[in-house]
């Protein structure tokens, strides 16, 4: 069975961008890419609401072909051309690539599903509308919280609308030079 692993930035008063949807005020460095493409290597699949795969799909297939791409850019690159792309979108046309499914209506079921297949995990990047909902279904396993040295004021914000209580777990803490924090939880179950 695949685990889902939500992969996402927050600003430090808990929003995944502003409130037009930018990530510009995210710091981003070379090193907290070269984490995330460590996370990558237990991946075999991404799952991403239709804004951010258009976001991520906009520069990650070809970033590795960029002059001056770095080695966690090329290695990145090369993982999000290989994985399995599941988009959730009701609006998004097919997809011409075999490697991309658009899942469009029974949500929940469709992703409890593909979680019983065999492989490596599910990276879900960002996406908070979808995240939301897989953590309503309770299909959310892990969670690695980027938190930023930023404070937004207002955004989209990660955790709202959660009706249940979800207790997590803290598996590990990883400090970047940034001053970004990862926090790697999993649920109790």
């Amino acid at each position: 069975m695949k685990n889902i692993i939500l992969v996402v930035h927050t600003s430090l008063d808990g929003f995944v961008a502003g409130p037009k949807g930018e990530l510009d005020n995210f710091p981003s460095a070379e090193e907290n890419l070269a984490f995330v493409v460590d996370l990558t290597q237990g991946a075999d699949a991404a799952l991403f609401g239709k804004n951010s795969y258009l976001l991520l799909n906009s520069y990650w297939p070809t970033a590795r072909n960029h002059p001056g791409a770095t080695k966690p850019e090329i290695e990145y690159s090369n993982w999000y051309n290989d994985a399995q792309k599941i988009v959730v979108s009701t609006t998004l046309p097919e997809q011409d690539s075999a490697k991309t499914m658009v899942v469009r209506d029974n949500v929940s079921s469709k992703i409890a599903a593909l979680k019983n297949h065999s492989g490596k995990d599910i990276l879900i990047f960002g996406s908070p509308t979808l995240s939301q909902t897989l953590m309503e279904a309770g299909l959310i396993d892990e969670f690695w919280v980027f938190i930023n040295p930023v404070l937004f004021g207002k955004g989209i914000p990660l955790f709202a609308g959660n009706a249940d209580l979800v207790k997590l777990k803290l598996l590990d803490v990883k400090s970047f030079l940034n001053g970004e924090l990862a926090m790697h939880y999993t649920r109790k179950w």
